[in-house]
C-alpha cells in the first residue's frame, strides 16, 4: 500500500495532514485504480458515486446540444418548401444551388472555427465558467438574427455569428468537464458532450419535421427561435457551478482550488484522496510553469508586452517537444471524425436516401431514424468508454465504418440506375447506413470530443483543445462544401471516398493513439513519455516535495 493510501482521514476540517513526502507521488502511465485509492468504481457505476460532478458535467454539456440542434434543423430546413420559396437561391432549380446550399450549411462551421480559436485565450483569461457565458451571449445574438432573417445574405451572416458562439461552446464544454471529473469516470462524463450533441440533432430533427406542416415562414423560423431556450438555460445556470479547480490552481488560487475540488467530490478538504489530487494539480501546474520560464526567460518580467508575447509563443509551444505529439493526436482525431463522413450524412441524409430510391416522405423519416441510431450508439459508450478504453473503440469503429461504406458503395454503384427494380438492394443500403451510424456513435462520435481535453498539460490545455476543436470545425466546413457536389456528381463515389478515410483512421489510430482511460490529467506526461530525462523527473519530484512540505508546515 502506498503512503497516500495509508494517510488518515480523521483530521479536523481545515487541517492539512502531514505526510511522507518521499513516496506519495509515484507517477504511472497506468489507470489510477491500479495504484491509488479512487473516488468510486470506474466507468458508468462511478457516475452515481460522484453524482455532483456528474450533474455539473451534464449541465455544461448543454453546449453540445446547441451545436447538435443546429445540425438537425438544417437537414430538414434545406428541403422544406416554405424555406426554399423564401430563399430561392438554394432551391434545386436555381443556378449554382449546390454551392449556395453548401455555403449556407458551412457558414456556421466557419464561425465556429473563429470562435474556437479565440476561446483558447478567453477560457484561460476569465475562466472556463465565464467564457461559457460569453459564448452563450454571442450565440443568442446569432439565433435572433437567424429567426428574423429576410434575405440570404442576412441568414448567412446570422449563421456566422451563431457559429462563433457554438465554436466557443464546443471547445470549452469538454475542457470544463475534463477538469472537474474524477479520472475513474472522466470518459463517461465526457461522453455527455457527444450525447448532448446527438440528442440536440434528434430533438431538432423531429421538431422541424413537425413544423414543416405549418403554412408560411414560421415553419422554419420557429425551429431557429427554439434554439434560444437551451442557450439561455446554460448561460444562466453555469453561474451557479463551481470553477474548474485546475484553472484556479493555474492562477495561484490554491485554497479556492482545494475548496472547489472538495465541493465537486462532495468530500471534506482533509480527505486523503482530495489532498492527493490537490497536490497533483499544484505540482503539475508548477512544473509546467517552470518549464515555460526556462523556455522563454526573456518574457518573465510581467510587463504588458511580455505577457502579449508569451501568449503568442505559448501557441507555438503546442508544436514543440513535450506537446507536439498531443497536438498531432488532438488535431488528427478531429480531422478523421469529419472525414469518415458523419456530418455529410447528417446534413444531407435526405439527399443520400434519395440516391437509394426512397420517396420524399421516407427520406425524411429515415433521416430521423438515422439520428436516433447514432444516439443509441453514443449511449453505449457511457459504459464502454471507461470499461474498454478509448483506443479499442476507435479501432473497432474504424473497421466497422469502412465495411459499411464499402458495401453501400458497391450497392449504389450497381443498382442506383434502377432502384424500383431492386428494392431489396436499396433497403440493404439503408440498413448498412444505419449500421454505420451505430458504429460511429459508439466510437468516433464521443472519443474525439473526449481525448483532446484529457491529453494536454495544464499550461497549454485550453490552447491545445482550441487547436483540436478548430480542426473539427475547419474539416466540418470543408465537408459541408464538398458533399453536395460529391453526392450529385459521383453517386457511389461519395461512399468510396469516405471508406478510404475510415481505413486511414484505423491505420493512424493503431500507430499513434495511446490509451488515456483511467489516467489522471496530471499523468499524461508519463502516458506520452514527455518526461524523458532523469533531471526532469527529479525536478518534478522536488516540486512535489516542496508543495507537500509547505502543507506540512501549516500543521506544525
Amino acid at each position: 500500500m502506498s503512503s497516500a493510501m495509508a494517510m488518515k482521514n480523521n483530521t479536523q476540517e481545515g487541517d492539512i495532514p502531514t505526510q511522507n513526502t518521499g513516496d506519495i507521488f509515484i507517477h504511472h502511465s497506468e489507470a489510477v485504480w491500479e495504484h491509488r485509492d479512487t473516488y468510486g468504481p470506474p466507468g458508468f457505476k462511478g457516475v452515481f458515486t460522484n453524482y455532483y460532478a456528474a450533474l455539473c458535467a451534464a449541465f455544461a454539456a448543454i453546449g453540445g446540444m446547441i451545436f447538435g440542434y443546429d445540425q438537425g434543423v438544417v437537414s430538414i430546413v434545406l428541403v422544406m418548401p416554405q424555406f426554399l420559396a423564401h430563399f430561392t437561391r438554394v432551391s434545386d432549380t436555381a443556378s449554382g444551388a449546390g454551392f449556395w446550399k453548401g455555403l449556407l450549411t458551412a457558414m456556421i462551421e466557419l464561425g465556429a472555427l473563429i470562435g474556437a480559436i479565440n476561446q483558447g485565450w478567453v477560457a484561460d483569461k476569465i475562466s472556463r465558467k465565464y467564457s461559457i457565458v460569453v459564448a452563450v451571449t454571442i450565440f443568442t445574438i446569432g439565433s435572433v438574427l437567424q429567426t428574423a432573417s429576410i434575405s440570404y445574405a442576412m441568414l448567412v451572416t446570422a449563421r456566422l455569428i451563431g457559429g462563433i458562439g457554438i465554436g466557443m461552446l464546443s471547445m470549452v464544454a469538454p475542457l470544463y468537464i475534463s477538469e472537474i471529473s474524477p479520472p475513474e469516470i472522466r470518459g463517461a462524463l465526457l461522453v455527455l458532450e457527444e450525447l448532448s450533441i446527438v440528442t440536440g440533432i434528434v430533438v431538432a430533427f423531429w421538431i422541424t419535421y413537425g413544423t414543416r406542416y405549418i403554412a408560411g415562414e414560421w415553419a422554419w423560423r420557429l425551429p431557429f427561435l427554439l434554439q434560444l431556450v437551451p442557450g439561455l438555460v446554460l448561460g444562466l445556470g453555469i453561474l451557479f457551478l463551481p470553477f474548474s479547480p485546475r484553472w484556479l490552481a493555474s492562477k495561484g488560487r490554491d485554497v479556492e482550488a482545494l475548496q472547489a475540488l472538495a465541493k465537486l467530490r462532495q468530500l471534506p478538504t482533509t480527505d486523503t484522496r482530495i489532498q492527493q489530487e490537490w497536490f497533483d494539480i499544484r505540482a503539475e501546474v508548477a512544473f509546467h510553469k517552470e518549464n515555460s520560464a526556462l523556455r522563454h526567460p526573456a518574457l518573465q518580467d510581467r510587463s504588458v508586452m511580455s505577457r502579449i508575447k508569451l501568449e503568442i509563443v505559448s501557441w507555438t509551444d503546442c508544436f514543440k517537444r513535450g506537446c507536439w505529439r498531443r497536438t498531432h493526436i488532438g488535431v488528427g482525431l478531429m480531422f478523421f471524425q469529419q472525414f469518415v463522413g458523419i456530418n455529410a450524412l447528417i446534413y444531407y441524409s435526405p439527399t443520400l436516401f434519395k440516391t437509394m430510391g426512397l420517396d420524399y416522405s421516407l427520406q425524411l423519416i429515415m433521416s430521423g431514424v438515422l439520428n436516433v441510431t447514432q444516439l443509441v450508439g453514443v449511449i453505449t459508450s457511457l459504459w464502454t468508454m471507461d470499461r474498454f478504453g478509448r483506443r479499442p473503440l476507435l479501432l473497432w469503429g474504424s473497421f466497422l465504418m469502412t465495411l459499411s461504406h464499402l458495401i453501400i458503395a458497391v450497392l449504389v454503384g450497381k443498382f442506383s440506375s434502377d432502384w424500383p427494380g431492386h428494392r431489396a438492394a436499396g433497403w440493404v443500403s439503408v440498413a448498412f447506413l444505419l449500421f454505420y451510424m451505430l458504429s460511429f456513435g459508439a466510437s468516433w462520435g464521443p472519443v474525439p470530443w473526449a481525448m483532446p481535453s484529457e491529453i494536454f498539460p495544464s499550461s497549454l490545455r485550453a490552447k491545445g483543445v482550441a487547436l483540436a476543436t478548430c480542426s473539427n470545425w475547419l474539416n466540418n466546413f470543408i465537408i459541408g462544401l464538398i458533399t453536395p457536389p460529391l453526392v450529385i456528381n459521383t453517386g457511389f463515389g461519395a461512399y468510396t471516398f469516405f471508406a478510404v478515410f475510415c481505413l486511414l483512421s484505423l491505420i493512424w489510430t493503431f500507430y499513434f493513439v495511446p490509451e488515456t482511460s483511467g489516467r489522471t490529467l496530471e499523468a499524461m506526461d508519463h502516458v506520452f513519455k514527455d518526461i524523458i530525462s532523469e533531471q526532469e523527473e527529479a525536478r518534478r519530484n522536488a516540486i512535489e516535495s516542496e508543495i507537500i512540505g509547505s502543507a506540512d508546515s501549516m500543521t506544525r
